[in-house]
């Protein structure tokens, strides 16, 4: 397998850790801003992720869809 970068270090580490990943956890607690670009070279790397949606309420209350990355 190919050498990771610190941040996509970091991104699968969170997976691992907590399940599973979305962009605004990326932001918050990675200060990562490009997700998709990440997780995009995670599996061009040979790491399996696999993606799925969640409903979620914005401040409004509204219910909004967002990905979810996992460790395949």
């Amino acid at each position: 397998m190919e050498m990771l970068t610190n941040r996509e270090q970091r991104v699968l580490d969170y997976m691992c850790e907590f399940g599973s990943i979305t962009s605004l956890q990326a932001f918050v607690d990675l200060g990562e801003t490009r997700l998709s670009g990440c997780i995009y070279q995670l599996k061009k790397k040979g790491i399996g992720v696999s993606t799925s949606f969640m409903e979620v309420k914005n401040r409004y209350g509204e219910s909004r869809r967002v990905k979810r990355y996992e460790v395949a």
